[in-house]
């Protein structure tokens, strides 16, 4: 079997690599004012609004983190301040890697080029990255490109400023809206979904599955 070797192996960070603690703080930080029962469907919808809030043209992450905190608490009838709300977002560079991600990490970075792409802001990334346990060769953010994934721009930002194809990547995420589906759409054949309980499998979309981290070595051949 031939195995791809990528000029570039392309990331999402969060949820991906960094261990994204949004839904974790929620269950906290409201579990004073939602019941044990509502907390799946205000977890799950305080998601939805964080997606909601990157559809359109780029705004801070900061705003877009605390907007999605006060919508969700406004659809459910609960109150919040912009300060509980701003807790959030300066939780983000606290927040370190899955445990299963800086070993393998560090031995695929020996191979190829390690790229990240993530929605996030330039003062609060390299925290997080730093933590990860491997040499990055790019660092790509919204607020670099003034768009979130999944808006193709985001991707046409990326690979711009890589000076590559889709065809030269393998893009790796726990997270098909986000990830897979517009790397589809913009012909990333290429494609690894960590299956960290985010989202469904969905294989139409057309990539190879893998649980954690310590199975992408063995996805290009290490």
């Amino acid at each position: 079997m031939t195995i791809f070797r990528p000029k570039f192996i392309t990331f999402d960070c969060y949820g991906t690599l960094t261990r994204f603690r949004m839904a974790d703080m929620a269950r906290e930080m409201f579990a004073d004012r939602v019941s044990a029962e509502n907390m799946p469907m205000f977890v799950r919808q305080f998601a939805a609004y964080r997606l909601d809030e990157v559809l359109d043209q780029w705004k801070p992450y900061e705003e877009v983190v605390k907007n999605a905190v006060k919508r969700t608490c406004a659809r459910w009838n609960v109150q919040t301040t912009d300060e509980e709300a701003g807790k959030f977002y300066q939780a983000v560079p606290t927040w370190g890697p899955h445990a299963d991600v800086p070993e393998p990490l560090a031995r695929v970075a020996k191979e190829f080029p390690l790229v990240i792409f993530s929605n996030a802001s330039d003062d609060q990334i390299q925290q997080n990255v730093d933590k990860l346990g491997a040499p990055f060769h790019k660092v790509f953010t919204a607020q670099q490109a003034q768009a979130y994934k999944p808006r193709l721009r985001a991707f046409e930002y990326m690979l711009d400023n890589l000076n590559c194809n889709p065809e030269d990547v393998l893009h790796v995420s726990s997270s098909l809206r986000y990830d897979l589906m517009p790397a589809s759409d913009m012909g990333i054949k290429n494609k690894v979904f960590v299956a960290r309980g985010h989202e469904p499998s969905t294989p139409h979309y057309g990539y190879t599955e893998i649980t954690d981290i310590g199975g992408l070595p063995g996805v290009v051949g290490l």
